[in-house]
């Protein structure tokens, strides 16, 4: 079993940034692709980015390329997510996410693991 932890949301105003943090037990953490997504209240969970188990490949939804950044730091077992300049638009529970199958996907369905969630929220 893998156990995800997120850390670093908050309340933060518009053109700010925050970092999360997502930290994993087990031995097996290099191993995953790892994705973060995000849910806004009476919203259905969506993709923003994720990583290959290098960290040598990202992909970003649309909507955040150019202000977020995904990176981890195997060595640590953490992956992060850097928020720049972000917008109202971006407020959300944000949840990382551990694919040990490598499917390299952008749906809930292919992520085995899951985090508990960090709120994120942006005022205007």
């Amino acid at each position: 079993q893998v156990q995800l932890v997120e850390s670093g949301g908050g309340l933060v105003q518009t053109g700010g940034s925050l970092r999360l943090s997502c930290a994993a037990s087990g031995r097996t953490f290099s191993t995953f692709t790892m994705g973060w997504f995000r849910q806004a209240p009476g919203k259905e969970r969506e993709f923003v980015a994720r990583i290959s188990v290098s960290g040598g490949s990202t992909y970003y939804t649309d909507s955040v390329k150019d202000r977020f950044t995904i990176s981890r730091d195997n060595a640590k077992n953490t992956a992060y997510l850097q928020m720049n300049s972000l917008k109202p638009e971006d407020t959300a529970v944000y949840y990382c996410a551990a694919d040990p199958k490598g499917r390299w996907g952008v749906r809930v369905r292919h992520y085995d693991y899951w985090g508990q969630g960090t709120q994120v929220t942006v005022s205007s």
